[in-house]
C-alpha cells in the first residue's frame, strides 16, 4: 500500500495559480484544487520594477511549501521581458528584470524558471537567437554552486515575430548553453500544436516527441504546459482552451498522462476556467494513469 501512494504522488500536476496577496497563496491555492505542484509568479509579471523578497516572504514560503507537500514549483517570468529584443534599451531592461527574476527563484529555492525565449521583430532570426544566448549567458554567476533552479525556455505558438516555436530553434538555444546553465524546456500543448506539430493521436505525440529528441533531446523536456487550443494546426496563434473543448482534443491530453517517458515530468495547467475548473482538469488527467 505504502508503494502505491507513493507511486500516486509522483504524479507532479498543477495549474497556474494566483501569488496575490504574497507568493505563498500560489501553494495554498494549488493544495485547495489537488495540485500536487504548482506554477506562479513572484513579481507583478505587468511590471518592470519588482521589490527584492524579503526574509519574512521567503519564510511565509517556505512554510506553505512545507504545509501544502507540493514540489517542484515552477515560476513564470514576466511578459514585458524579451531577451532577443533589438532596442538596447529594452534589452538591457529585460536582462536586469531576469536577472531579478532569478534572484527570487533562488530565494524561495523554486525548482524551474519558465521564460518565452524573445521576439525578433525586425531582426533577422539568427541574430534574435544569438542575443537571447548571450542574454542568458549573463546569468551564468548567479549559478556558481546553486544548481537547483533550471532555467525552462517555453516552447511557443509562433505569433507575430517571437521566436522558439520550431524545436529546431529552441536545439540550438540549448546547445549553446548547457555546458554553462541548468536549461531545459518547457512543451506548451496549446503552441506546439498551432506551431504546427500534430499531437491530436498517440501516433502523432510519439512522432513528435521523436522530433523533439532530434532536434533538442528528450533530457532537455522538464514540464509541460497542459493547454487546448482554439486555434487550429499551425495557426500560429495562441489561444488556450479548456481541455478537450479545443481542436487538440482530449485524446492527447490522455495519451500524454500515459506515456511512460513523460510521468515524472511535471505538468502545469493554464487553461481559461480558473480553480474549479483546474480541480475537475486535476482530477481527469489524474484519472487517466
Amino acid at each position: 500500500m505504502g508503494m502505491r501512494m507513493k507511486k500516486e504522488n509522483e504524479i507532479l500536476l498543477g495549474a497556474h495559480t494566483s501569488a496575490a496577496g504574497g507568493v505563498e497563496n500560489a501553494l495554498y491555492e494549488g493544495k485547495a484544487i489537488g495540485a500536487t505542484t504548482v506554477q506562479l509568479f513572484t513579481a507583478n509579471q505587468r511590471q518592470w520594477k519588482a521589490r527584492s523578497l524579503s526574509q519574512e516572504q521567503v519564510d511565509l514560503f517556505t512554510k506553505a511549501l512545507i504545509e501544502t507537500g507540493l514540489k517542484d514549483i515552477m515560476s513564470h517570468d514576466s511578459y514585458l521581458i524579451n531577451l532577443g529584443a533589438p532596442d538596447p534599451e529594452v534589452l538591457t531592461k529585460s536582462r536586469q528584470a531576469f536577472r531579478e527574476e532569478v534572484i527570487r527563484c533562488l530565494q524561495l529555492g523554486i525548482t524551474y524558471l519558465n521564460f518565452h525565449p524573445g521576439a525578433r521583430l525586425n531582426d533577422p532570426l539568427e541574430v534574435c537567437l544569438e542575443r537571447i544566448v548571450e542574454s542568458l549567458l549573463e546569468m551564468k554567476d548567479l549559478f556558481k554552486g546553486k544548481e537547483t533552479l533550471k532555467l525552462v525556455i517555453e516552447a511557443t505558438a509562433g505569433q507575430g515575430s517571437t521566436v522558439g516555436s520550431r524545436f529546431e530553434e529552441l536545439g540550438y538555444i540549448v546547445d549553446k548553453l548547457k555546458d554553462d546553465l541548468p536549461i531545459g524546456i518547457c512543451v506548451d500543448t496549446c503552441h506546439i500544436f498551432a506551431a504546427g506539430y500534430d499531437i491530436r493521436t498517440k501516433e502523432g505525440l510519439e512522432k513528435t516527441l521523436q522530433e523533439f529528441d532530434k532536434q533538442i533531446g528528450l533530457q532537455y523536456l522538464m514540464a509541460f504546459h497542459m493547454n487546448d487550443s482554439q486555434k487550429g494546426l499551425g495557426s500560429h496563434v495562441d489561444r488556450h482552451e479548456e481541455l478537450g473543448k479545443g481542436l487538440i482534443g482530449i485524446e492527447a491530453f490522455k495519451a500524454i498522462m500515459q506515456h511512460p517517458r513523460l510521468r515524472a515530468v511535471p505538468k502545469y495547467l493554464e487553461t481559461p476556467g480558473g480553480p474549479s475548473l483546474w480541480a475537475k482538469e486535476i482530477a481527469l488527467l489524474r484519472s487517466f494513469v
